[in-house]
C-alpha cells in the first residue's frame, strides 16, 4: 500500500499550447507502482485555462474546490463547481477555464498512458 501526503508533492507547471495559469500534481502514478491509472490534481487560477484539446483515452474529473467552466465538444460552456463530477469520452474535445476570482481545483483520473510492467 502506498500512502502519500499531497502537501509533500511539488506542483509542476504544465507546458502546452493554449494553457495559462495552471498547476498540476501527480498524486498517484507510475512512480508509486500504479500500472493502470494515474490520479492528478489541477489548480486553474483566476483567468487561467487548460488548452482546448482531445486525446484517445477517457478520463474522470471531480471538482474539489471553487467553480469553473467546462467547455464541451461542441463549444458549449457549462458552469461546474465543487461536488460535481464529469466523464470525458475518448477523443472528446474539452477545456476547463476559470473566469472567477478564486482558484478552481479538480482531480483528474486517467489511464496510465506510460504503462510499465
Amino acid at each position: 500500500m502506498i500512502i502519500k501526503s499531497e502537501e509533500k508533492i511539488k506542483p509542476t507547471i504544465p507546458e502546452a499550447p493554449g494553457i495559462k495559469d495552471v498547476t498540476k500534481k501527480i498524486l498517484i502514478g507510475t512512480e508509486d507502482g500504479s500500472h493502470n491509472i494515474v490520479m492528478r490534481r489541477f489548480v486553474v487560477n483566476p483567468g487561467g485555462n487548460t488548452p482546448r484539446h482531445t486525446h484517445d483515452f477517457e478520463h474522470i474529473v471531480n471538482i474539489e474546490k471553487g467553480e469553473g467552466i467546462a467547455v464541451d465538444d461542441q463549444g458549449n460552456r457549462h458552469k461546474i463547481s465543487a461536488g460535481q463530477s464529469l466523464y470525458i469520452k475518448p477523443n472528446e474535445k474539452h477545456q476547463f477555464t476559470n473566469p472567477y476570482s478564486a482558484p478552481f481545483q479538480f482531480l483528474c483520473i486517467i489511464p496510465n498512458i506510460q504503462k510499465k510492467g
